[in-house]
């Protein structure tokens, strides 16, 4: 897309929403669709205006069965709490706990104790039998509202190491990564269940035109260190992983990577696999990960300038913007706003210096 030069016009307050803490935001002139500003900075980096967790939409259907039971379902019909846990795709039992708002597999009767019984054991879901078409019906409320934005499809539950955990607990599903006899059958469920996606992203590419994006979701650590080695990560996920990405960028979309715990020297595992974004949690250097690999994966940035919203003037607000406009809109790398982290200070003020700022910057 060429450069578009910025205006003093694009500042007018054309609406305005109120965001997940509830406070209310503007509505922006914007030059460009919600869904053109994520492409620029996501997948073709080279962005138009920071992204700042205004351009997309989060898709999970409840036609997945592991979105309910998860606990995570975003359309235009809401689930009640109660109705949330259940089976998964696989027939493999969550219970919701409204305490933390999620779900985990009960414990202590994994479904599989040896990865090289899997065939044997684990079943895959019939996607064809799924009312597609019912669907996306259901849906289209939903997806209607959000015209213009950047429609996300989460891919929750794990695709990897997570889905490896619900089959096995964790204790066993850490194992079998390091168990010769059984790390050749977790290559195995890795191939496996990457394939099943990907015969999932191919139904939702022809039902669900409206997608832009795929979110993938697999934690990797834990609050101080990951999981698992690199060596491990590389030989057994990597390449599955890439597949993955490979298959999304194929249909035009964006590949976000959700990945919670201290992972921060996994990034480069992530950049080799081909996705385009990442927001890591606050126990990651976000702003250290930023000057390693933005020129290759749009990292979430925790803002360095911190303000108290609560006390903080609307000139130290714009200033604070105008700091982080002015480290991290930088020409051949990309950054988004993590919201996942600075919620709170994404006041109007701030996010109206900061989306100046960064157009300014990316418009030269």
């Amino acid at each position: 897309m060429a450069k578009i030069p910025f205006n003093e016009k694009e500042l007018e307050v054309v609406g305005t929403y109120k965001n997940r803490l509830g406070v209310e935001m503007p509505v922006l002139n914007y030059p460009c669709t919600m869904a053109e500003a994520d492409k620029a900075n996501r997948l073709d980096r080279d962005p138009i205006f920071m992204q700042m967790g205004i351009e997309t939409a989060l898709l999970c259907p409840d036609i997945i069965p592991d979105d309910r039971a998860r606990g995570f379902v975003l359309m235009d019909k809401p689930v009640a709490r109660e109705d949330f846990g259940g089976k998964d795709m696989f027939g493999i039992e969550w219970v919701f706990v409204p305490k933390v708002g999620g779900s985990m597999v009960k414990p202590g009767n994994p479904t599989l104790e040896d990865a090289a019984e899997w065939k044997n054991i684990i079943k895959m879901p019939d996607i064809d039998s799924w009312d597609w078409e019912a669907s996306h019906e259901a849906c289209k409320p939903y997806l209607d509202a959000a015209e213009g934005k950047s429609i996300s499809l989460w891919f929750l539950n794990g695709m990897w190491f997570e889905r490896l955990i619900s089959f096995m607990d964790f204790e066993g599903a850490a194992m079998a990564l390091l168990d010769e006899d059984q790390v050749e059958s977790v290559k195995e469920i890795a191939h496996e269940i990457t394939s099943l996606y990907l015969r999932m992203m191919d139904k939702f590419a022809k039902y669900f035109p409206e997608i832009k994006a795929i979110s993938v979701h697999d934690d990797w650590g834990s609050q101080g260190a990951p999981f698992f080695s690199e060596q491990i990560a590389r030989e057994v996920y990597l390449p599955e992983m890439k597949r993955f990405t490979d298959a999304v960028h194929s249909h035009g979309w964006i590949c976000d990577l959700h990945s919670c715990g201290h992972v921060e020297d996994r990034c480069g595992v992530f950049v080799d696999a081909g996705f385009d974004s990442w927001t890591p949690m606050a126990m990651n250097d976000t702003v250290a990960l930023w000057e390693k690999y933005g020129d290759k994966i749009t990292i979430g940035v925790i803002n360095p300038f911190h303000f108290d919203p609560a006390t903080a003037t609307e000139e130290e607000q714009r200033e604070c913007a105008r700091k982080y406009a002015e480290k991290f809109c930088k020409p051949g790398t990309t950054v988004q706003w993590s919201t996942y982290n600075n919620a709170a200070e994404m006041t109007p003020a701030f996010f109206t210096e900061l989306y100046k700022q960064s157009r300014i910057a990316y418009s030269k």
